[in-house]
C-alpha cells in the first residue's frame, strides 16, 4: 500500500517507512495507518535494509530510533492479506516458506547487522511481529499507551521473523513461553517488570525522553559505540574465551583511535569532547 504523507524537511520517505536524521541520530518511522503500521511489502523490506546499510556506512550516524506513526507502533503482520491469502501468505506450503526468507525475515536479520546503538520507542501495541521489531533493538522504552503481544498462536501461526529467538533473549525463556503459548497481551508496566522494557513514560513524552537517550548515546565516540555494541550482541552466543579475545582485539584498535585520546584529554580538562570518527 503507498501512502502519500508531508515527509519533514530532511527526510525521505517511502510505501511505509520515514528517514529523518538529526544530530548523529537516525530516526525510523513506522507509516501505514490502514494497516496499523503492519511490517509487510518489498518496498518496507528493502528500506529497513537500506536505512540499516546507510547508518553502518556512515560515522555520522550513532544511534537509531524506531517508532511507528499514530496510535500503533506495528500490528506486525497483515491479517487481512492472511485472510485472503495474498502476498507473503499465498501459494504452496514451500512458496509460503521461501516468502518468508526473502520477505519478512530481512528485518530481523537486518537489524541483527545494524552496527550502531537501536531505541525502539514504543508509542502503542506492538503486536506480533511488531513485538518482535521492538525486540530487534538493543533499548525499548514504552508510551503507558504500550501494548505487547507475541500473538501468532491467536491466528494459528508461529512466529515466523525470529521471535522465538529474540524474546527468550529479551526477557527469559518461561516468559517469553508464557506470552508466545497464550498470545496475551501484556501492558507497559507489566511489560517493565518482566524485563521487556526497560521504562514506561508518559505517552506525550515518549520521542522527547527517546530522542535525548540517542543523544546521550550518540554524544560518545562513533568507533568504540560500534565495537560495544558488537561484543553485547557476540556475548548473546559466544563462550567468554571468544568475546575476551574479540574486546582485545577491539580494544587495542580503541587505544589508538584520535577519538580516545581526545576523550582522555577532555576528561582531564574538565571539558565536552568532541569526536571526530578517528
Amino acid at each position: 500500500m503507498d501512502q502519500i504523507t508531508a515527509t519533514p524537511k530532511g527526510a525521505t520517505m517511502t510505501a511505509t517507512l520515514e528517514v529523518s536524521r538529526s544530530n548523529h541520530v537516525m530516526l525510523l518511522k513506522i507509516k501505514d495507518p490502514g494497516t496499523r503500521n503492519a511490517l509487510s511489502g518489498e518496498r518496507f523490506y528493502r528500506a529497513i535494509e537500506d536505512a540499516v546499510r546507510t547508518a553502518n556506512d556512515d560515522l555520522d550516524v550513532r544511534c537509531v530510533v524506531v517508532t511507528g506513526d499514530g496510535k500503533a507502533f506495528s500490528s506486525g503482520g497483515n491479517v487481512h492479506d492472511m485472510h485472503g491469502r495474498k502476498g507473503m501468505f499465498g501459494g504452496a506450503p514451500e512458496q509460503i516458506a521461501e516468502q518468508y526468507r526473502t520477505g519478512i525475515q530481512r528485518i530481523p536479520m537486518a537489524f541483527w547487522k545494524l552496527d550502531v546503538p537501536a531505541i525502539a520507542a514504543v508509542n502503542g501495541p506492538a503486536i506480533g511481529a511488531g513485538c518482535d521489531l521492538a525486540c530487534m533493538c538493543d533499548i525499548r522504552i514504552a508510551s503507558d499507551r504500550a501494548v505487547f503481544a507475541e500473538s501468532f498462536v491467536k491466528v494459528g501461526i508461529v512466529p515466523g521473523d525470529g521471535g522465538s529467538w529474540l524474546l527468550p533473549r529479551a526477557i527469559g525463556y518461561a516468559r517469553a513461553a508464557e506470552m508466545a503459548f497464550t498470545g496475551d497481551p501484556i501492558d507497559a508496566d507489566e511489560a517493565r517488570e518482566l524485563g521487556l522494557v526497560s521504562r514506561v513514560v508518559p505517552h506525550d513524552q515518549l520521542m522527547t525522553v527517546a530522542l535525548e537517550l540517542a543523544a546521550r548515546i550518540a554524544a560518545n565516540p562513533p568507533h568504540a559505540l560500534r565495537w560495544s555494541k558488537r561484543l553485547l550482541r557476540e556475548s548473546q552466543i559466544a563462550r567468554l574465551d571468544t568475546v575476551l579475545e574479540m574486546a582485545a582485539a577491539y580494544q587495542a584498535l580503541a587505544h589508538g583511535t584520535e577519538d580516545h585520546a581526545e576523550a582522555v584529554s577532555a576528561l582531564l580538562e574538565k571539558r565536552r569532547p568532541t569526536f571526530k570518527g578517528r
